[in-house]
Protein backbone atom coordinates (compact mmCIF):
# COMPACT_ATOMS: atom_id res chain seq x y z
CA UNK A 1 0.00 0.00 0.00
CA UNK A 2 2.46 2.33 0.79
CA UNK A 3 4.52 1.58 -2.77
CA UNK A 4 0.76 2.33 -4.24
CA UNK A 5 0.46 5.77 -2.33
CA UNK A 6 3.68 7.33 -3.59
CA UNK A 7 1.97 7.13 -7.22
CA UNK A 8 0.56 10.20 -8.01
CA UNK A 9 -3.50 9.75 -7.85
CA UNK A 10 -3.73 7.75 -4.75
CA UNK A 11 -3.96 8.38 -1.06
CA UNK A 12 -3.27 6.26 1.49
CA UNK A 13 -5.06 5.51 4.68
CA UNK A 14 -3.81 2.77 7.43
CA UNK A 15 -6.23 2.84 10.67
CA UNK A 16 -3.54 1.05 12.01
CA UNK A 17 -1.02 4.18 11.55
CA UNK A 18 -3.71 6.01 13.13
CA UNK A 19 -4.29 4.46 16.24
CA UNK A 20 -0.50 3.66 16.49
CA UNK A 21 0.07 7.52 16.33
CA UNK A 22 -2.49 9.01 19.14
CA UNK A 23 -1.10 9.83 21.94
CA UNK A 24 -0.91 6.95 24.63
CA UNK A 25 -1.90 9.22 27.32
CA UNK A 26 -4.83 10.26 25.92
CA UNK A 27 -8.27 8.50 26.65
CA UNK A 28 -8.93 7.89 22.87
CA UNK A 29 -4.91 6.20 23.07
CA UNK A 30 -5.44 4.51 26.13
CA UNK A 31 -8.84 2.63 24.81
CA UNK A 32 -6.64 1.50 21.69
CA UNK A 33 -3.98 -0.04 23.70
CA UNK A 34 -6.41 -1.71 25.70
CA UNK A 35 -7.94 -3.46 22.76
CA UNK A 36 -4.98 -4.03 20.43
CA UNK A 37 -2.45 -5.55 23.15
CA UNK A 38 -5.23 -8.41 23.44
CA UNK A 39 -5.46 -8.81 19.71
CA UNK A 40 -8.97 -7.11 19.74
CA UNK A 41 -10.72 -4.59 17.35
CA UNK A 42 -11.11 -1.28 18.57
CA UNK A 43 -15.08 -0.76 19.13
CA UNK A 44 -17.06 0.28 15.62
CA UNK A 45 -18.25 3.74 16.89
CA UNK A 46 -14.26 5.09 17.73
CA UNK A 47 -12.98 3.06 14.71
CA UNK A 48 -15.54 5.17 12.74
CA UNK A 49 -15.29 8.61 14.39
CA UNK A 50 -11.23 8.39 14.09
CA UNK A 51 -11.37 7.57 11.10
CA UNK A 52 -13.60 10.17 9.31
CA UNK A 53 -12.22 13.02 11.73
CA UNK A 54 -8.67 11.93 9.70
CA UNK A 55 -9.71 12.21 6.61
CA UNK A 56 -11.76 15.22 7.37
CA UNK A 57 -8.16 16.99 8.59
CA UNK A 58 -6.63 15.01 5.65
CA UNK A 59 -8.91 16.84 2.87
CA UNK A 60 -8.91 20.22 4.75
CA UNK A 61 -4.79 20.14 4.18
CA UNK A 62 -5.58 18.87 0.81
CA UNK A 63 -3.49 15.35 1.27
CA UNK A 64 -6.70 14.41 0.09
CA UNK A 65 -8.42 15.72 -2.82
CA UNK A 66 -11.55 13.36 -3.62
CA UNK A 67 -11.67 14.69 -6.85
CA UNK A 68 -8.58 13.83 -7.88
CA UNK A 69 -7.18 10.82 -5.58
CA UNK A 70 -8.41 7.30 -5.20
CA UNK A 71 -8.83 6.23 -1.38
CA UNK A 72 -6.82 3.05 -0.34
CA UNK A 73 -8.43 2.12 2.59
CA UNK A 74 -5.99 -0.23 4.82
CA UNK A 75 -7.09 -2.11 8.01
CA UNK A 76 -10.64 -0.34 7.69
CA UNK A 77 -13.57 -1.16 7.61
CA UNK A 78 -12.98 -4.56 9.59
CA UNK A 79 -16.55 -6.16 9.70
CA UNK A 80 -19.71 -5.94 8.30
CA UNK A 81 -20.88 -3.48 10.52
CA UNK A 82 -18.31 -0.92 9.71
CA UNK A 83 -18.57 -1.31 5.83
CA UNK A 84 -22.70 -0.47 5.99
CA UNK A 85 -21.59 2.82 8.09
CA UNK A 86 -18.40 3.83 5.55
CA UNK A 87 -21.00 2.99 2.83
CA UNK A 88 -23.13 6.17 4.04
CA UNK A 89 -19.35 8.24 4.00
CA UNK A 90 -17.50 6.59 0.28
CA UNK A 91 -18.18 4.92 -2.79
CA UNK A 92 -16.47 1.10 -2.53
CA UNK A 93 -15.16 0.94 -6.26
CA UNK A 94 -12.52 -1.74 -5.58
CA UNK A 95 -11.95 -4.23 -2.90
CA UNK A 96 -8.29 -5.91 -2.91
CA UNK A 97 -8.19 -9.10 -0.90
CA UNK A 98 -4.59 -9.80 -0.47
CA UNK A 99 -4.71 -13.92 -0.23
CA UNK A 100 -1.92 -15.43 2.47
CA UNK A 101 -1.72 -18.70 4.21
CA UNK A 102 -2.01 -17.95 8.01
CA UNK A 103 1.74 -19.58 8.83
CA UNK A 104 2.88 -16.83 6.16
CA UNK A 105 0.61 -13.96 8.05
CA UNK A 106 2.48 -15.28 11.16
CA UNK A 107 5.77 -15.16 9.67
CA UNK A 108 5.27 -11.67 8.39
CA UNK A 109 4.29 -10.41 11.54
CA UNK A 110 7.21 -11.12 13.56
CA UNK A 111 9.65 -9.49 10.93
CA UNK A 112 7.66 -6.44 11.12
CA UNK A 113 7.63 -6.43 15.26
CA UNK A 114 11.37 -6.47 14.56
CA UNK A 115 11.88 -4.02 11.87
CA UNK A 116 9.45 -1.92 13.40
CA UNK A 117 9.70 -1.86 16.63
CA UNK A 118 5.99 -3.35 17.16
CA UNK A 119 5.50 -4.70 20.07
CA UNK A 120 2.01 -5.20 19.42
CA UNK A 121 3.27 -7.90 16.83
CA UNK A 122 5.86 -9.72 18.69
CA UNK A 123 3.62 -12.14 20.80
CA UNK A 124 2.35 -15.27 19.35
CA UNK A 125 -0.87 -15.06 21.25
CA UNK A 126 -1.79 -11.85 20.17
CA UNK A 127 -1.23 -12.69 16.81
CA UNK A 128 -3.29 -16.00 16.71
CA UNK A 129 -6.09 -13.67 18.10
CA UNK A 130 -5.75 -11.38 15.57
CA UNK A 131 -6.03 -14.52 13.23
CA UNK A 132 -8.90 -15.63 14.55
CA UNK A 133 -10.62 -11.72 14.64
CA UNK A 134 -9.71 -11.79 10.84
CA UNK A 135 -11.48 -14.68 9.99
CA UNK A 136 -14.61 -14.53 12.15
CA UNK A 137 -15.66 -10.53 11.77
CA UNK A 138 -13.32 -9.17 9.04
CA UNK A 139 -13.32 -12.30 6.45
CA UNK A 140 -16.83 -11.49 6.36
CA UNK A 141 -16.64 -7.64 4.77
CA UNK A 142 -15.54 -9.46 1.39
CA UNK A 143 -19.39 -10.79 1.22
CA UNK A 144 -20.76 -7.10 2.10
CA UNK A 145 -19.47 -6.42 -1.56
CA UNK A 146 -20.76 -7.36 -4.75
CA UNK A 147 -17.90 -9.74 -5.97
CA UNK A 148 -17.37 -8.03 -8.81
CA UNK A 149 -15.58 -5.28 -6.81
CA UNK A 150 -13.12 -7.91 -5.29
CA UNK A 151 -10.15 -9.28 -6.51
CA UNK A 152 -8.03 -11.72 -5.02
CA UNK A 153 -4.19 -10.58 -5.04
CA UNK A 154 -1.18 -13.07 -4.39
CA UNK A 155 1.27 -11.18 -1.99
CA UNK A 156 3.96 -13.66 -2.76
CA UNK A 157 6.83 -11.81 -4.48
CA UNK A 158 8.48 -8.73 -4.07
CA UNK A 159 7.50 -5.58 -3.35
CA UNK A 160 7.56 -4.30 -6.81
CA UNK A 161 5.85 -7.82 -8.39
CA UNK A 162 3.13 -7.10 -5.98
CA UNK A 163 2.71 -3.54 -6.90
CA UNK A 164 2.56 -4.89 -10.27
CA UNK A 165 -0.84 -7.54 -9.96
CA UNK A 166 -2.23 -4.56 -7.82
CA UNK A 167 -1.93 -2.13 -10.33
CA UNK A 168 -3.56 -4.54 -12.62
CA UNK A 169 -6.86 -3.84 -11.16
CA UNK A 170 -6.28 -0.33 -9.92
CA UNK A 171 -5.49 1.24 -12.98
CA UNK A 172 -8.43 1.13 -14.73
CA UNK A 173 -10.45 2.07 -12.46
CA UNK A 174 -8.51 5.44 -11.76
CA UNK A 175 -8.56 5.61 -15.44
CA UNK A 176 -12.56 5.60 -15.35
CA UNK A 177 -13.03 7.62 -12.60
CA UNK A 178 -10.62 10.38 -12.37
CA UNK A 179 -8.94 9.98 -16.35
CA UNK A 180 -4.95 11.33 -16.67
CA UNK A 181 -4.92 13.69 -13.16
CA UNK A 182 -1.61 14.56 -14.76
CA UNK A 183 -2.46 15.88 -18.52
Amino acid sequence: ANLLAACPGFYHQSSGDIFRRLNKDSDLGRTFLKYSTRGDLVPDDVTINVWKANIEAHETLCDFQPGRDILLLDGIPRNPAQARIMDEHIEVLLVLHLICADDLVIERLRKRALRENRPDDAKDEVIRRRLEVYHKETRPVLDHYDASRVREIDPIGTPLQVLARILEHVSPIQNTQFGNTLA
